[in-house]
């Protein structure tokens, strides 16, 4: 079937109706700059400099009118299944900044073509999901981020959204003079999203010298690391707060792992590439009588979302993954694309030391700012949780934050 063009020029006139009866015909009237085909099986509308496809099924599954979705709670009632998989329009329109499609039977769709610009997949595909300020030590501190104060915290949404924004562009937020007590680094925490309990509970505490099946119990360094490589889903959010160290050492180690990844793209990508491709497994296991878990969780190191190619999570820790679901003939390449990001994330410059002190909680983005820890004496104690990620999103969306 032959396309059918039509142009549209913003008039002075904004009541104006420009139609398009069936499909057919051409038909010239004064509009904004809209240039639309219909073809055999889509509408492409050229808007704003830029050619969109719309599936004629999916125009009907989108339709917003009251028919068909329900503006209080935001659903979908048409169903999409019983929608004609050759449908297509039987009269098209163009008013005040609308396309209207009338369908066969008679019902009518509504769409601003704003919406369905912003709604599309090529205003998708050039789009970030969410936009993120990625670091090295030196960036980080240049920035001097301030940190939330815990009186002004607990009572301020405007200090609360000024945390929000800091943790959704950095993957780290503080606030400072919080009480050193578990009870209030909870409160504080419940300020911020629900707390993800799991086999650990809800808070944990960890003291060093203590049994437990984790490195973090001991005195010695550990490498940067994501938490929770052993889930199905990685904890979103990590919480510390030290509540005392009488000795020597144990800064905290904190890398963008999304900075180095970014490193390795650039230098490498098909390093990166395949790690995003190839799942490997992570486990953790605790035979103690007191605690027996044995967790496994699959995925790639790097996860990207497939319109844009974005980053959105890094699923890293050397001691807790095993290797057995890459074949003999990736499995060389894919040691030295893991090895490439294991020297990007190792580099001095890329990592940012602090002094982990009572009164100061720190959130990580568990998806990713990695952790680690230097080598330490005498007995330190800190407290900690994990918090569910969708909340806290849920949270900075809900103060027009984008997420």
């Amino acid at each position: 079937m032959l396309s059918v063009l039509r142009t549209l020029s913003r008039a002075l006139s904004p009541q104006k109706l420009c139609r398009l009866p069936g499909g057919h015909g051409r038909q010239s009237c004064a509009y904004t700059s809209v240039t639309f085909q219909s073809l055999e099986d889509c509408l492409v509308l050229d808007y704003g400099g830029t050619s969109i496809r719309f599936n004629y099924v999916w125009l009907r599954d989108h339709c917003r009118s009251a028919a068909s979705y329900n503006s209080k709670t935001n659903q979908r009632t048409v169903d999409t299944g019983s929608i004609d998989l050759s449908i297509r329009p039987v009269d098209t329109a163009v008013q005040d900044d609308h396309l209207i499609l009338t369908w066969p039977g008679g019902h009518e769709s509504k769409f601003s073509l704003s919406w369905l610009a912003d709604n599309s997949y090529e205003t998708k595909k050039q789009s970030l999901v969410q936009p993120r300020i990625l670091w090295n030590a030196d960036i980080y501190k240049k920035a001097n981020i301030p940190s939330a104060k815990w009186d002004t915290f607990m009572s301020s949404d405007e200090e609360l959204k000024k945390f929000l924004q800091n943790y959704l562009l950095y993957g780290i937020a503080f606030v400072d003079n919080v009480p050193a007590t578990v009870e209030d680094t909870e409160a504080v925490v419940k300020r911020v999203s629900l707390i993800r309990e799991t086999s650990f509970g809800k808070m944990f505490r960890v003291s060093s010298g203590t049994s437990g099946a984790d490195l973090a119990y001991g005195y010695g360094d550990i490498q940067s690391h994501t938490d929770g490589t052993y889930f199905h889903e990685p904890t979103g959010i990590q919480v510390f707060h030290c509540l005392n160290h009488d000795g020597t050492g144990g800064r905290t180690i904190l890398v963008d792992g999304f900075y180095a990844a970014e490193k390795v793209r650039e230098r490498s990508p098909e390093n990166f590439d395949l790690l995003t491709c190839q799942s490997i497994r992570h486990e953790y296991i605790d035979n103690s009588s007191s605690h027996k878990v044995h967790f496994e969780g699959m995925g790639p190191v790097l996860n990207v979302y497939p319109w844009n190619n974005e980053l959105y999570l890094i699923r890293y820790n050397n001691s807790r993954k095993m290797i057995n679901t890459i074949p003999h003939y990736l499995l060389q390449q894919w040691y030295m694309a893991v090895n490439d990001l294991s020297t990007e994330l190792r580099r001095p410059g890329n990592q940012l030391l602090l002094k982990l002190t009572p009164g100061r909680v720190v959130f990580l983005d568990n998806w990713r700012v990695m952790h680690g820890r230097e080598s330490f004496t005498g007995q330190r104690e800190l407290c900690g949780c994990y918090l569910t990620r969708d909340d806290i999103l849920s949270s900075a969306r809900c103060f027009g934050l984008q997420a």
